[in-house]
């Protein structure tokens, strides 16, 4: 969908052959170093450095945004790292002082021991990242280490929209795939019969029926959600959250068409809200209609995915922690920021995650990414940030403007459903 217009879909990460970092003849200055995780700062509470050839960094920072869980023995003064590994469990030890590493029961050399500066544990980089499936390089002009962050099982939700009969066949690669079938109209109403171009039901094309694409993909273990589209320009969606009979009648007929058609959910695009006029007002409405269709859904055996602005963006109508507690998880629509005309900018899609996490759970939280901004040389970078914070998933906007450029980075990144 877009940001009053359509939304999200996101993919991608070059993990390609790049080079170890190479050695360095003297020791940089410490704070010189920086750097970059799937092509975005990745910050320190001690800088790196180089020693004698070796860039060294802080273990914990390293471990956590890569998803590595870190044991410290004070009494040993030992770190034990561990990682599932398919179905395995990698296991790296490394030890203060000592270049002996240990790596799944097995010796392993250090060019520099493992040590302590300003109370941070400083381990070597490159070996670190490598063991863990990451690719590390290094920038000598720039004095950057650039990590790419290993291919990783995620949760992915595509969208599906009028347009997006083309890339159909990417559809069982996702866990889900919401189609933009219906929408609240200007009246107020819910419909599958828009009078607009998109955010209808579709007609056949040939055999093919929407209603067999539906089964199409349940039967592949795709989750099919019916998507539910609108945006508050001619305050329709302040209608329907302002009439208590009109809101009973809409989430009614909502969860009633989901169910009919076969759909295991639904994903609610209400855009808009609280752009003006009293947001706190904006947000306990909208509450009050999701907490009504929630349970009507959840009487229907359907679960509920809440697409929302994110929370550096002009509308402020969306309650995180409440929304959060009626669904099974948000997407966050982390673009639009510069009107989809260049891939968005990683501080603010970042800022928006991180104030997302303050309002909820990580396992709650899915990072929207448009490819009607990004290009296949940047989604990675979005993609690395929802592995960064552990998010549940990534979101793609959408099915037809993808591209098989774009869609071999995303299976780079990304080990897909199939």
């Amino acid at each position: 969908m877009k940001v009053l217009g359509k939304l999200l879909l996101t993919s991608v990460i070059l993990v390609g052959s790049l080079s170890a970092i190479p050695p360095q003849p003297t020791e940089a200055a410490a704070g010189k170093v920086s750097i970059l995780l799937d092509g975005y700062p990745l910050p320190f509470p001690v800088q790196p450095t180089v020693m004698n050839g070796t860039t060294m960094v802080p273990f914990r920072a390293i471990s956590e945004a890569l998803g590595i869980q870190v044991v410290w023995d004070q009494k040993q003064q030992k770190i034990t790292a561990t990682k599932p590994s398919g179905t395995a469990m990698k296991k790296v030890e490394l030890k203060i002082g000592s270049k002996n590493a240990v790596v799944d029961g097995v010796n392993a050399p250090l060019a520099v021991a493992p040590q302590t500066i300003q109370s941070s544990t400083m381990i070597p980089l490159s070996f670190f990242s490598q063991q863990f499936g990451a690719a590390v390089s290094w920038d000598q002009p720039t004095q950057t280490v650039s990590i790419t962050s290993p291919r990783e099982d995620m949760y992915t939700l595509g969208f599906y929209a009028i347009s997006s009969f083309d890339e159909r066949a990417y559809i069982p690669s996702f866990d889900t795939v919401a189609f933009g079938w219906s929408r609240i109209e200007k009246d107020g109403q819910f419909t599958t019969q828009s009078s607009g171009v998109e955010h209808k039901w579709p007609k056949p094309a040939g055999d093919v029926t929407p209603e067999s694409i539906i089964q199409d993909a349940s039967d592949q273990g795709t989750s099919p959600y019916l998507m539910v589209y609108s945006v508050d320009s001619s305050l329709e969606l302040t209608k329907n959250l302002e009439d208590p009979a009109l809101q009973e009648d809409t989430t009614s007929k909502i969860v009633a068409t989901a169910a009919d058609k076969g759909f295991k959910g639904i994903a609610l695009d209400l855009e808009g809200l609280g752009l003006t006029g009293d947001k706190d007002k904006v947000k306990t409405e909208y509450n009050a209609f999701m907490k009504k269709l929630s349970a009507k859904a959840r009487e229907a055996g359907l679960k509920i995915t809440i697409i929302v602005h994110p929370l550096n963006s002009s509308y402020k109508g969306y309650d995180y922690k409440t929304l959060a507690t009626l669904a099974d998880d948000l997407v966050i629509m982390a673009y639009a920021y510069e009107q989809e005309k260049a891939p968005e900018p990683l501080n603010k899609v970042d800022e928006a995650i991180q104030l997302a996490l303050k309002q909820t759970t990580k396992d709650k939280l899915i990072l929207g990414i448009s490819l009607g901004s990004e290009k296949d040389t940047s989604v990675n970078s979005k993609i690395g940030l929802a592995k960064r914070y552990d998010l549940k998933g990534v979101a793609f906007w959408r099915l037809g403007i993808i591209g098989p450029s774009a869609w071999a980075q995303i299976n780079q990144s990304i080990e897909m459903k199939q």
